[in-house]
This record gives C-alpha cells, sequence and structure tokens, in this order.
C-alpha cells in the first residue's frame, strides 16, 4: 500500500498441555514455550510495529513465590527487545543454578516467565500516545490466582462511550475512558462476580484454601464472557489469561477480525494469521482451525479446550482488508485471492491501454502488491492465448505476422521503487513536498517517451497523497504517453472503526471527488441535508448510513475519474487514469469474506452507521478527531 496507514494488531497465545519437564526433557531446555511464541509474534511483526508485550503465567505455582510475569516495549524493535530481556533472565537462572536449571520446580520458583501460560501481543495504535503503558498485555491483578485478568487483543469497540458508563452504573470508577480498559474492567467485573458466587455456594462446607481449589475447577468463563460482552458492538479477537491458568480468545459476532488455532498434545496455540502457526509448529495448514465467529476459544487449567458461543451470531464479515493487504500473502488462501483480485482487473485494465499491449509496460508498487500483479499478468497472458487461439485457429484476420504474434509477450519492468532510507523530517515545510517527492525513485530508459503507457498496481489507494506528491512526478519523468494506476481494491469512501487507522473522512480521496463532484453538478444542498440527518442522529444508535447518499448520483466510473483529477500532479504532461477494483469482483476473489464496510458503507453492526455519521458531522464542524 503506497499510502501508509496504521492497521490491526496481532496476538498470540500458547498453552503448554504438560509440565515443564516434559519439555525440558523432550527438547533438552526449558524454553519450549518462549520459542514457540517469539517464532509465533516474529511472524506476525507486520501486524504491529509500535510496540509489543508478553505475559506468562505459572499454573499451580507455591504461594509465596511470584506466578505472573509481563514485560513490554515500544522500542523500534519491540520483539527483539523482550525476547533478549527474558533470555537475559534464563541466562542468569542458568548461572546461579547450575544442574537446577533444568530442574523444573526450582525454576519455576526462581526464574521469571518460565510458567505453561504465554500470552504475546504486537501494537497498531490507532489513537493515544505511543508509550509502554498503551501496550497489551494490560494486567488486573489479585492475590486470588483466579481474580486475576490477563488481556491482549485485535479489536476496536464504537461504544466505549456507552460501556464506560456501565462500568460506573455498576459502581467502578474506571481509570481511563478506552476501549481496552474497559473491556479488561467489565470481564475483570464478571470474573469477580463468578468467584464471589461460587465462593458463596461452598464457604460454609470447605475451609477457604479448599473453596479456592474448588473455584478454580468450576469457574465458568463461558457464562463470564455471555455477561461481559453482551454490550459490545465492533470487531474483536480478545485473548486473556486467567492466573490460576485458564485461558481465552473471543471473536466478535460477525468475525470481523480473524483467530485461528492449533492443538495437539503438547500444544493449544492460537494466533491472529494461520502462516505463523504453519511455521512454529511445521504442521500442515489443514490442521488449523478458524475460531468461529459469537465463539471463544477456551482452555481450562488443566489443558483442555473446546469453542463455546458466548453472545449471538450475526452475518459474518470478516475483514476483507486482510485479504487485500494486511495479512501476510504466505497464507495459500490468500495468496490465490489475491491473484484472483490482479486477474479480475485485466478487462478494465487492458482497455484503458486502448488494448495496445505492444506499447504497454506493466509494474507494480513495492511491494504488497506483487501477488495482485502476478495474478494480473497471469490474466493479461490468458488474453493473449485467447487473441492468438482466434488468429490460428478460427482464422480471424491479422495484420502482422504469426511468428510476431506467437512470440510476443507482455513488457514488465520494475519501475517504482522506494527508498526506504529518505527521511523528510529533515526538511522545512517549504522543501517537504519536495523530498516527499523524492521518496520513490524509477528506473529509467526503459519506457520509449511519448509511445509507452504505463501499468502500475497498487493494493489500495486510501488518500492519494503518495500518487500525487511522489509516485506519479516520479512515472512523469520517464515521459510516458499513458499512466494507468490500478487498485485491487475498490475505492475507500467510508471509515472503519473496527480496528483499521482510516477514521477521518476527509482523508479519503473517493470523499474529496465526491465533494468535487456535487460542486461541479450544483447538487451542494445534497451535503447540506446529509447533514442534517446525520444532526438528527447524532449519538444515537438504529439510524442508517445517512452518508452513502452523497454517492448516489454519480457512476462508479465517474468518482474514478475526478480521482484522477485530484492526484493528478501539475507538472504533469501524460494522460492518466485511475482504474479501481468493483465490489462485485471483490466479493468473485474472496467469498468468505464479505467485510466491505469501507468501500460500501454496509456496516455489520450498529455502531458503525453512528461512526460513519459522526465522521461527517466532524468533517462538517472542521473537528479532527476520530468518531469513535
Amino acid at each position: 500500500m503506497s499510502d501508509s496507514i496504521k492497521h490491526e494488531c496481532g496476538i498470540a497465545l500458547v498453552r503448554l498441555r504438560k509440565p515443564l519437564s516434559y519439555y525440558i526433557e523432550k527438547y533438552g531446555s526449558p524454553s519450549y514455550g518462549l520459542s514457540k511464541l517469539y517464532v509465533l509474534m516474529e511472524k506476525q511483526h507486520n501486524r504491529g510495529q509500535d510496540g509489543a508485550g508478553v505475559a506468562n503465567i505459572k499454573i499451580d505455582s507455591e504461594p509465596g513465590y511470584k506466578f505472573f510475569s509481563r514485560i513490554r516495549s515500544v522500542e523500534p524493535t519491540a520483539i527483539k527487545d523482550i525476547f533478549e530481556k527474558i533470555g537475559k533472565k534464563y541466562r542468569k537462572a542458568a548461572k546461579e543454578g547450575g544442574d537446577d536449571f533444568y530442574n523444573s520446580e526450582w525454576l519455576k520458583r526462581n526464574c521469571e516467565f518460565t510458567g505453561e501460560l504465554w500470552l504475546g501481543h504486537l501494537r497498531y495504535g490507532t489513537h493515544g500516545q505511543n508509550n509502554v503503558d498503551n501496550c497489551h498485555p494490560m494486567s488486573r491483578q489479585n492475590n486470588w490466582r483466579s481474580r486475576n485478568l490477563v488481556v491482549a487483543g485485535n479489536f476496536n469497540l464504537t461504544n466505549v462511550d456507552e460501556l464506560f458508563n456501565i462500568l460506573i452504573d455498576i459502581g467502578q470508577n474506571p481509570r481511563e475512558k478506552t476501549d481496552t480498559v474497559t473491556v479488561m474492567e467489565k470481564i475483570g467485573h464478571f470474573l469477580d462476580e463468578e468467584n464471589q458466587a461460587i465462593f458463596n455456594e461452598y464457604k460454609d462446607h470447605y475451609s477457604n484454601r479448599e473453596v479456592t481449589e474448588i473455584i478454580e475447577d468450576q469457574l465458568d468463563i463461558q457464562k463470564i464472557l455471555q455477561k461481559a460482552c453482551k454490550d459490545f458492538d465492533g470487531g474483536y479477537a480478545m485473548a486473556g489469561l486467567i492466573g490460576h491458568g485458564a485461558s481465552f480468545v473471543a471473536r466478535d459476532p460477525a468475525g470481523i477480525r480473524p483467530a485461528y488455532y492449533y492443538a495437539d498434545d503438547e500444544v493449544v496455540v492460537v494466533a491472529s494469521e494461520k502462516p505463523a502457526i504453519k511455521t512454529a509448529f511445521d504442521i500442515d495448514y489443514k490442521e488449523i482451525k478458524e475460531i468461529k465467529p459469537a465463539h471463544a476459544l477456551i482452555i481450562d487449567k488443566y489443558g483442555n479446550y473446546s469453542e463455546k458461543e458466548f453472545i449471538e451470531p450475526l452475518k459474518k464479515h470478516s475483514c476483507s482488508f486482510e485479504r487485500i493487504y494486511f495479512s501476510r500473502p504466505s497464507d495459500p488462501d490468500i495468496y490465490q485471492e489475491r491473484r484472483k483480485l490482479g486477474k479480475l482487473l485485466v478487462p478494465q485494465v487492458i482497455n484503458a491501454c486502448n488494448f495496445d499491449l505492444k506499447n504497454t509496460v506493466f509494474s507494480f508498487i513495492p511491494n504488497s502488491a506483487e501477488t495482485a500483479f502476478l495474478g494480473m499478468m497471469g490474466g493479461i497472458e490468458d488474453y493473449l492465448v485467447s487473441k492468438q487461439k482466434e488468429v490460428v485457429i478460427e482464422g480471424k484476420p491479422y495484420t502482422d505476422s504469426i511468428d510476431e504474434l506467437l512470440s510476443f509477450r507482455p513488457r514488465v519492468e520494475k519501475l517504482v521503487i522506494k527508498d526506504a532510507k529518505l527521511r523528510t523530517f529533515i526538511a522545512g515545510d517549504d522543501h517537504r513536498d519536495e523530498m516527499v517527492s523524492n521518496v520513490y525513485d524509477t528506473t529509467y530508459e526503459v519506457i520509449r517517451k511519448k509511445k509507452d503507457t504505463i501499468v502500475v498496481i497498487d493494493d489500495s489507494i486510501v488518500r492519494g497523497t503518495t500518487l500525487e506528491k511522489s509516485i506519479l512526478r516520479t512515472l512523469n519523468r520517464l515521459e510516458p504517453k499513458k499512466i494507468v494506476i490500478v487498485s485491487s481494491a475498490p475505492q475507500i469512501r467510508y471509515p472503519d472503526c473496527y480496528g483499521i487507522d482510516m477514521s477521518r473522512m476527509k482523508e479519503f480521496v473517493a470523499f474529496r471527488a465526491v465533494l468535487a463532484l456535487l460542486k461541479e453538478s450544483n447538487q451542494q444542498g445534497l451535503i447540506d441535508k446529509v447533514f442534517d440527518q446525520c444532526s438528527e442522529a447524532e449519538g444515537k444508535t438504529g439510524h442508517p448510513n445517512y452518508v452513502q447518499k452523497l454517492y448516489e448520483p454519480f457512476s462508479y466510473e465517474a468518482i474514478s475519474i475526478k480521482i484522477a483529477e485530484i492526484v493528478r500532479p501539475e507538472e504533469m504532461t501524460c494522460e492518466l487514469e485511475v482504474v479501481y477494483q468493483t465490489v462485485g469482483n471483490l466479493h468473485k476473489a474472496c467469498p468468505k469474506h464479505l467485510g466491505d464496510w469501507y468501500f460500501t458503507g454496509n456496516y455489520p453492526t450498529p455502531g458503525g452507521n453512528r461512526v460513519v455519521n459522526q465522521a461527517f458531522l466532524n468533517f462538517m464542524r472542521g473537528v479532527s478527531i476520530r468518531a469513535y
């Protein structure tokens, strides 16, 4: 994606199902769980580079010894920083313990991060300061093991204000109004309540110490989640550890945020992406399962696991941006989907080239668009084969020689090269645009001036700023006849409120295009009408997405043409066309992942409509804050 946006987060959970001594004996080291968690996190580092955190719980730890450990970092290489610090603790224990370092009982008493239950998190901050206090996992601590709670997740909730007020109504005094704190405190409240209910039932029949063990055996995590999550509106994959050794990963009712798991006799493991699990445990993809929407994978203190429904399911709308851009393409399903996204664009691309493939050069904007590029080129080759059949088999007239026809291959070049080391902060405001224009470089002397058309594919176009300020200026220096920018994603028209940092209307080039079209066609009254409707609905749930009405007067193609005008640099001399994926083709390529609200405005939860209407109000009022 040429327009950088912050997005998503990553989770990784590892539950060792056997005693630590088993792994020491079998693998010759007490660091089996630590090593697996490291691989899971490192293979998901694309999901969060603002910080990371790790929590660990020792199951059945003796009283008087620490059973919970946590470390977080906002260093530029946060994963490395965390695991180096944990490794230092291991090395110190090995030095002090000698042979006892391989004794699991000694190790659990004397070294942190040697428990059986691990939780890792990678953070992309969508708001707030980037400090260590904002990093997951978050903790809620208590002297009763079964009242301790650790939470980490990939989520955004749209109704934080409502949930904050619920916490106040049940008697709490939350320290912050954020979805992370709200989630932890709401689950924590019902965890306390469940603890107390079991205690009250058995306190007159057993000693308090015996009741503690009963609580840990009978704690009903499904019931806790049913009570805690019933008011949540948003997309989430929430992982939680409870101090006595139970854990859960709960997925939102529409399946917006991803979560996958694998289990065998030794481990139960959860991650946001399948390739991380595949790499860490060297297993077949078919062994990795998806946690069902509205279900939680619950693991008890003994390592038994099951999926249980904790909230009423909605129609599945898993995030299509995961497929287009966020998740790694090493997932075979995502790889094929991205190839198909590229292939489905071929008719539009050929038309944009005026069917003149001899004088067209194809390229992509590195590096995440490469898979879609391969699919597009595969489609171009199929098109050429069909044309060759028409001439050779069907005898269709053809002006050039048969040899030339059969030997023709599309021209492919690497034209757009990002100079990652170039830093624009060294320039003042007067020169920043000039510096930005040089972030990308190009390969010279491969384009025939005034003759060749350049086709460049990108994953998606959000703001269009990088196109205007850098990429198009760079390609214009090659003096082509025409430039065609292709987006493997449809037009991004609406904000996301479920985890991606796309929350302000003014940032979307498609929204700026429709405003310009409304002005040019003397339909500005529609803007006022939508503003009045959004004002009437402000702060309320149950209203439709009124912003969709702004797009209704114009065709998809008309908006694409206006976008091309907006991103076109003043000095550009050649023709420019912007080609977008259609929503219909997106669904053909990703039929099991229909979450498309940023393209269509069809939000899967009521809070989504409230957020988009509020985002439009914020734009109209000149308020530069996110709408949730």
